[in-house]
């Protein structure tokens, strides 16, 4: 990926991807969508579990506001590139408009692009947006020709009732768009978000420049899908965290060709699986370069 035969991880950064989704409206969710700017400023204050993961990982987290419906002061952390208020909701019509959705790959692929320059060795793509496994599983199934059934789980948790709600809502999206799965900026537009789109951008930036990405889990993986349908070629440069709770999750790693490092019932977001992924890449680095081999070691080769 990067060219280099014995790679340094001096500089890592996990993006975390914040905007708010329309559909929520329908029920999808066990939380309401004021949890999204409620948790960013959790994150700008260092007290959530990326926070703590990214610390321990010597990762840096960048704050992103793609869209979400809270109009937040200047703070530090913080990077606004907010879209809209939210998307609209996708059980009534498209989630965005065509150049919006445009919008928000530029804004991911050229926020890599300024830290390039900065010195940047692994990014970490993550998520926090109330909803957001809803629109996600609606790309899944539009990509993969699944029915929503098979890729929709339950998210922040919600029960049976809700869980058949959201899969009514996902049908009924995907029906009355009717997203061209040849086309997969029609898709993130009719079905999608915008930190989605965001995270399809933040990986067309870093294989643009040679920089492995480290996906978290559900959400990020639908905006590398996204990324993958553009550009197939990304996919060499994108390293699965794990494999969450989602249902859906493990048909979304195989349309990337991934195999997950981690499998610990994670359903989190925000980029903690990336950031507990991430250590394991250090450490298989540093025995890369750092151990020795057996003619330097001393040790007696096979006969």
């Amino acid at each position: 990926i990067t060219g280099k035969e014995n790679p340094q991880l001096n500089r890592k950064i996990i993006y975390t991807m914040a905007a708010d989704h329309g559909v929520t409206e329908e029920g999808v969710s066990a939380y309401p969508k004021d949890v999204t700017p409620q948790m960013v400023y959790n994150f700008l204050n260092g007290g959530a579990a990326i926070n703590v993961l990214a610390r321990h990982a010597g990762a840096e987290v960048m704050v992103v506001d793609m869209g979400v419906d809270h109009d937040f002061e200047p703070l530090p952390g913080l990077i606004i590139k907010k879209i809209g208020r939210g998307t609209k909701n996708m059980a009534r019509g498209p989630a965005m408009e065509r150049r919006e959705a445009i919008q928000a790959i530029k804004i991911g692929a050229e926020l890599v692009e300024e830290q390039v320059e900065k010195g940047l060795d692994i990014i970490g793509t993550g998520d926090m947006g109330i909803g957001n496994t809803t629109p996600s599983s609606a790309i899944l199934s539009v990509f993969t020709g699944a029915d929503p059934q098979e890729v929709a789980g339950r998210g922040t948790g919600i029960n049976d009732e809700g869980l058949a709600r959201k899969i009514e809502i996902i049908r009924k999206a995907v029906d009355l768009n009717a997203p061209d799965p040849q086309d997969p900026i029609d898709v993130l537009a009719k079905v999608g978000g915008y930190e989605i789109g965001g995270i399809a951008g933040l990986v067309i930036g870093a294989a643009a420049n040679g920089i492995p990405v480290v996906v978290d889990g559900f959400i990020s993986g639908a905006g590398a899908l996204v990324a993958g349908r553009l550009e197939p070629k990304v996919k060499q440069y994108l390293i699965a965290s794990h494999n969450s709770v989602e249902v859906g999750h493990r048909l979304l790693l195989e349309q990337l060709e991934l195999r997950p490092l981690l499998d610990l019932d994670l359903r989190l977001g925000e980029g903690t699986g990336a950031a507990l992924a991430i250590q394991l890449m250090d450490a298989s680095l540093k025995i890369l370069t750092q151990m020795a081999t057996f003619g330097e070691a001393g040790v007696s080769e096979t006969e």
